[in-house]
């Protein structure tokens, strides 16, 4: 159970300030909606679609391999030095090239009017880039305070900047004869949040410059193929992953048949803001990857580690269970997290997103095997058969259905990739999930979604609805106690007040 705790203890750390800084615009998202229009945020949503997918070519899977083979301590500064001179010099590259190729990437990404907006992004990819192993070295550590702190403190500065540049800065400029007027463009709101966020990706990297310059300029050519031999496929993995997370907004806006430019946009708008209310699970999920990596790999390392991934997939499928109830049952006050009314049409796509997310937690405890086994072009078939789902549903479907082919795609992606690794995992590297057990579990949150959405339709009052949706979680939840109880019992805090029986 003290891994277990480790890692309980590592996810709370990692938990939102990590999350919250890679996906800012998850906490900006109510002020975002309530100060942009429909299709200033869809045109921001595509912009931030893109950005993830160049990140993991910038980064090329350098941080899961780092963690890889940094675990023999004798050749951890090797490992650190060798990556870091290898990141800095692609950066380099990549980000000029970028910026080179801004006309044409803009042009892709349908915001043709404003080339500025690639410039500053892939400055945003590089600083981003330049802290990955930096961050790394902090969680291999085990520092997770400081890395909450830096995270946060980025927070703080990208809202700030924010506000700032999107309420304060337009009424100095208002104001006759200001020296804010000659300056400030009221027109270039979705560029504004771009410079936030550029400043808080040069702030992050001041705040980690011990670590990042820890590193010595020695190239190890041999350890460095060793490294690429693992971390190329992962390319593949982050492609995958990111066509499967994000490039859906970016084919809305390729294929939508919602007629104007305008309306297209809208609807992307429309499915990035409901995306957001799928964050409690992601954020988890999120979280969890972050402290569970370096932690799987640790665990690999010693006696029975199947034991302790099997456990810690329980308490992640009973954790993400009841966070499925705490968003679908409670929709209609989630729904106020966006601020324009103008989104709410696309709410229908929020339970079917949480349930992908689900899925998508289970595929990564389920993808130590690969990692571990370094069979990671197994992962990267897994990804591409994921991928390849993406793509055809969102192709045959978006220009009749809209967002909600997106949805339904991404569902299908992480199903489909959830159960390969299951399957193929359990054939190179056998760990013991109650996996009946956890399936019970998702099927019976989601028949409990149903029953609630059935007394919805009764037309009662609203405070009556959510006292029935109060009362289903707290059935589950009483259920989950029942039925787990001797793993509750072994917990920290909770634990000693279930050493009597649960009724």
């Amino acid at each position: 159970m003290s891994g277990i705790k480790q890692l309980a203890g590592q996810t709370i750390w990692y938990g939102a300030s990590s999350i919250a800084a890679r996906f800012l615009n998850y906490l900006l998202t109510p002020y975002l909606t309530a100060i942009l229009t429909g299709a200033a945020y869809g045109e921001m949503t595509i912009l931030y679609s893109a950005i993830p997918f160049l990140n993991v070519i910038f980064t090329y899977g350098l941080e899961t391999a780092y963690f890889r083979y940094v675990q023999r301590k004798e050749h951890e500064e090797d490992v650190f030095n060798t990556a870091s001179v290898s990141l800095i010099t692609s950066t380099v590259l990549l980000t000029s090239l970028m910026i080179l190729l801004k006309t044409p990437i803009a042009n892709v990404l349908r915001i043709e009017k404003h080339p500025e907006y690639i410039t500053w992004s892939a400055l945003i990819i590089a600083f981003d880039s330049l802290s990955v192993l930096a961050f790394a070295r902090l969680r291999l550590e085990n520092r997770p305070r400081k890395f909450a702190f830096i995270r946060v403190t980025g927070i703080l500065v990208n809202i700030a900047l924010t506000y700032l540049l999107l309420s304060v800065f337009p009424k100095l400029a208002a104001e006759p004869n200001s020296f804010w007027s000659t300056v400030y463009n009221p027109d270039m709101k979705v560029g504004y949040v771009i410079i936030a966020n550029l400043i808080q990706a040069v702030v992050t990297l001041i705040l980690l410059r011990k670590e990042f310059l820890s590193f010595k300029w020695k190239f190890n050519g041999q350890l460095w193929k060793t490294i690429m031999l693992y971390s190329l496929p992962l390319i593949i993995v982050g492609f995958g992953g990111v066509i499967n997370e994000t490039f859906d907004r970016i084919m809305l806006a390729w294929w939508s048949g919602a007629g104007t430019e305008q309306a297209i946009k809208t609807q992307v708008g429309t499915y990035g803001a409901c995306y957001k209310l799928s964050i409690l699970i992601s954020l988890f999920v999120q979280a969890f990857r972050m402290g569970a990596e370096p932690f799987f790999f640790k665990q690999s390392q010693g006696e029975n580690p199947q034991r302790v991934y099997a456990r810690v997939m329980k308490f992640f499928v009973i954790t993400v269970c009841t966070m499925f109830l705490v968003v679908a049952l409670f929709l209609d006050t989630w729904k106020h997290f966006i601020q324009n009314p103008i989104f709410w049409k696309g709410l229908g796509v929020v339970p079917i997103l949480l349930l992908a997310n689900i899925f998508l937690g289970i595929y990564y405890n389920l993808s130590i095997w690969y990692k571990v086994t370094n069979k990671t072009i197994k992962g990267a078939w897994i990804t591409i058969i994921g991928s390849l789902i993406t793509l055809v549903i969102n192709y045959l479907f978006i220009p009749t259905y809209g967002y909600m082919a997106c949805a339904w795609a991404t569902f299908f992606c992480y199903g489909t990739m959830m159960v390969l690794s299951f399957v193929w995992g359990q054939k190179y590297y056998h760990v013991p999930y109650a996996w009946k057990k956890l399936v019970a579990y998702i099927v019976i949150v989601v028949l409990l979604y149903f029953v609630d959405l059935a007394f919805v339709m009764i037309g009662l009052n609203v405070w009556i609805e959510r006292a029935f949706a109060a009362l289903l979680l707290g059935l589950f939840c009483l259920f989950i106690l029942n039925v787990e109880r001797k793993e509750f019992q072994r917990l920290p805090i909770i634990g000693k007040y279930l050493r009597r029986k649960v009724v």
